[in-house]
C-alpha cells in the first residue's frame, strides 16, 4: 500500500517539504513541529552505528555520518513505539534533490523528495505503541549526489536482524536505477530528468523483496559497456568499483557484500555495435567481476525497453560471451531473454507497472536458477 501520510518538516524557518502519494498528491504541514512535539518528547537518540541498524548498499562510513550515493541504498531496522525521526542531509549536487522511499511495516510505502540541505522526517503518530520495521531506501541515483543520515529518534531500537542471508547484485543503466517509471511527483517532461526515478520500486529490489533477498543496485543512467549515452565517455568498468559509482570515486569493499547472483541488464545505450568489440568487453568485464565474486552466479539479460532490432543482436552477444565463459571454465554463467518490451514510462523507459512485470519474469528465472 502506498500512502501519504507523512511528517516532513524543515530544519529551515518557512520551508515546507511534502510526502509524495502514489497519486501525486502532496501534504505540506506546516505546523507539523508543534503536532509532534508531545508524542515524540520520549524518543531517543539512536547511535547510528547500532548493530541493530541495518545499511545495505554502498554505504561510506568514513566520515562521522553513514552516507550514500548509489540508487537502492538502503537502511532498516525494527523499534518499538509510536513514532521515530530522522534528520538527513542531501548534497544537493547542483542543486538536485533526491528521493527516498519510507517503508513502515513492509506494507505502508512514501516516496519523498527531499527539498532541502536538511530534511526532518517523522513517522506518523497513528502507529500503535508496538513493535513496528522502517526502511529508508535511496530512490535516486548517484549523479544526483549522496544522502547522509545525520540523526535516529525513537523510543527503542529492538535487536535482530530483518534481513536474510540471500543477496542479488543488479549492474545496469537507467532502466535498473528506475529512471523515468514514477510520475507521482511530475509527469514526465514538466520537471527534472530525475523526478520520476524511484529505485525501491525496480525490478530489481522487487525481485529480490519476493525472493526475500537482500539487494544491490550497482547502475548509473546512460552507461554501457563501450559506449555510453548522452554524452558520457564513461563506461561501465570504470566506475563499477567505485563506493559512488563516480569515475573519481572511493574503492569500494566488495568484501562487505557478496551476492549469490549477479545480474547484467547492459546493452541499451551500447547499441549495435562491433561483436568483436562488444563481447570481448562484455567478456573481460565479467573477469573483472570474477576477482571479486569467484563464486557469485552471474546471469547476463536482454533490456526490457530494447526493440526487437537490438535485442536479436544482443541475444546472438550474449550467447557469444556465455559459451564463452562457459569453454574458459567459468559454469556459473547464464542468460536470460525478456520475452516483451517494456516502455510505458518517461522516454520509453518502464514505468512502474512495468517493473512489476520485469521482475515477474525475472524472479521465475532466479527461483529456478537458483532453487530459491
Amino acid at each position: 500500500m502506498r500512502t501519504k501520510y507523512l511528517y516532513i518538516l524543515g530544519l529551515v524557518i518557512g520551508m515546507h517539504f511534502s510526502a509524495l502519494g502514489q497519486n501525486g498528491t502532496s501534504n505540506f504541514i506546516s505546523s507539523a513541529a508543534s503536532q509532534n512535539q508531545n508524542c515524540e518528547s520520549d524518543l531517543a537518540s539512536v547511535n547510528l552505528s547500532n548493530e541493530n541498524i541495518e545499511y545495505i548498499g554502498r554505504w561510506d562510513f568514513s566520515g562521522q555520518y553513514p552516507k550514500v550515493w548509489a540508487p537502492g541504498a538502503y537502511l532498516r531496522f525494527r523499534f518499538k513505539g509510536n513514532s521515530c525521526r530522522f534528520i538527513i542531509e542531501d548534497e544537493n549536487l547542483w542543486g538536485n534533490h533526491n528521493f527516498i522511499e519510507l517503508v513502515i511495516d513492509n506494507s505502508i510505502e512514501n516516496r519523498i523528495r527531499l527539498s532541502g540541505k536538511l530534511d526532518t522526517i517523522s513517522l506518523p503518530t497513528n502507529l500503535d505503541s508496538g513493535e513496528h520495521t522502517v526502511l529508508i531506501c535511496k530512490d535516486t541515483e548517484a549523479g544526483i549526489g549522496y544522502i547522509k543520515i545525520k540523526e535516529i529518534h525513537c523510543a527503542a531500537i529492538m535487536p535482530g536482524k530483518l534481513s536474510s542471508e540471500r543477496k542479488i547484485e543488479c549492474i545496469g543503466n537507467s532502466i535498473t536505477c528506475g529512471m523515468g517509471s514514477d510520475e507521482s511527483y511530475k509527469k514526465c517532461g514538466t520537471s527534472e530528468w530525475y523526478d520520476q526515478h524511484n529505485a525501491y520500486m525496480a525490478y530489481g529490489p522487487r525481485t529480490a523483496r519476493r525472493l526475500n533477498a537482500q539487494w544491490h543496485l550497482t547502475s548509473v543512467s546512460g552507461i554501457g559497456l563501450v559506449h555510453s549515452c548522452c554524452g558520457s565517455s564513461t563506461e561501465i568498468p570504470e566506475v563499477f568499483h567505485r563506493t559512488s559509482l563516480g569515475i573519481d570515486g572511493k574503492n569500494w569493499d566488495f568484501d562487505k557484500y557478496i551476492p549469490d547472483v549477479l545480474t547484467i541488464c547492459l546493452g541499451q545505450n551500447d547499441g549495435i555495435q562491433d561483436s568483436t568489440l562488444f563481447c570481448n568487453a562484455y567478456v573481460n568485464f565479467i573477469k573483472l567481476i570474477r576477482t571479486y565474486y569467484p563464486e557469485t552466479q552471474i546471469v547476463c539479460l536482454t533490456s526490457p525497453m530494447g526493440d526487437k532490432t537490438l535485442n536479436d543482436v544482443l541475444k546472438k552477444y550474449i550467447n557469444s560471451v556465455v559459451e564463452r565463459r562457459k569453454s574458459e571454465g567459468d559454469n556459473k554463467v547464464s542468460k536470460y531473454f525478456f520475452k516483451k518490451r517494456y516502455i510505458r514510462g518517461c522516454g520509453t523507459h518502464p514505468n512502474i507497472d512495468d517493473h512489476a512485470l520485469i521482475a515477474d519474469e525475472l524472479e521465475m528465472e532466479l527461483r529456478k536458477l537458483m532453487c530459491w
